[in-house]
Order: structure tokens, then C-alpha cells, then sequence
């Protein structure tokens, strides 16, 4: 059995420090470890994107990423986007429009949407598409989620 290593991680702008073995991915880590339970298990596979945090401003499928490879790194988490206690403009949007259906996948998809509307404060409907490809939704035919990261778009500066 591989030995634990003491890391530190920073998640949403503080850090943790835990034990982890070279195999442990980072969405166990912070779901059981943490207690950032607002990123979820979905396939294990990295097909979902359930599982989907920022890292260094970049969306990353937590449960195909090493803790071990995070230590070091800015990890943005769906808990991290509260900001004084009001929610981000994207969860604003996602409540507003209808987006998050039964929630499951939510997280996922707030978390590549910000990091595409980071990059692209106002990208179009055709580029939000190919952004949210990799994400899955069981419950709805996508319509809802593009309107909300449209609509919080328009939130931004």
C-alpha cells in the first residue's frame, strides 16, 4: 500500500493541508478530505465533467487529476464563486434560466463556463457550445444552460 505525503492545497483562496497517496485524485480530496462536496462523482472516466474545478484558470476533470499534481496550484472550486455571501453571476444566471434541472452536473458546467467567459467575456452561442461539449446533462437538451451563460455575460464588466 503506497505511503500518504503531507500537501498543501489552496482551494479557493485558502489552504488546506492533508495527507494524500500518489494515487488519490484530487476530487476525493476534496470531497472527503475538504468537504467540498459541490464538485461531484459522475463517471470516473472523465467523460461527464461533473467533476470539473479550475485550476490556475483552467477547467480541469478533478477526477482524472492527481492531488499530488494540484499541491502548488490555484484551485477554484463551486464553493469559491460565492463572493460576501452573493452568489456569481453564472449561478445567478443558471437559477434565473432554469439551467440547473436536477443540479447534478451544475457545478460542472458553472466551472468551464467561467473559465470560457474568462477567457471570452462574450463569446456566442455556437462557441459556448463547443466550450460545455464535454459536459454531460441527463435531464435537458442544453438550451437552458447556454441561455443562462448568455445571460451571465451580461453581468460582467
Amino acid at each position: 500500500m503506497a505511503e500518504k505525503q503531507i500537501i498543501t492545497l489552496r482551494v479557493n483562496c485558502s489552504e488546506y493541508e492533508t495527507a494524500a497517496r500518489p494515487h488519490d485524485v484530487l476530487l476525493d480530496v476534496l470531497r472527503e478530505d475538504l468537504n467540498l462536496t459541490g464538485t461531484k462523482r459522475g463517471c470516473d472516466m472523465g467523460t461527464c465533467g461533473c467533476c470539473t474545478v479550475n485550476i490556475d484558470g483552467r477547467a480541469r476533470l478533478s477526477c482524472l487529476t492527481l492531488a499530488l499534481e494540484a499541491a502548488g496550484h490555484e484551485i477554484l472550486t463551486i464553493e469559491g464563486l460565492k463572493h460576501k455571501g452573493e452568489l456569481h453571476p453564472l449561478q445567478r444566471a443558471f437559477a434565473e434560466c432554469g439551467g440547473s434541472q436536477c443540479g447534478f452536473c451544475t457545478a460542472g458546467f458553472i466551472m468551464t463556463a467561467k473559465t470560457l467567459l474568462d477567457r471570452n467575456p462574450n463569446p456566442s452561442r455556437p462557441e459556448i457550445e463547443e466550450a460545455i461539449s464535454g459536459n454531460l446533462c441527463r435531464c435537458t437538451g442544453y438550451i437552458k444552460i447556454v441561455d443562462a451563460i448568455v445571460r451571465s455575460s451580461a453581468f460582467r464588466p
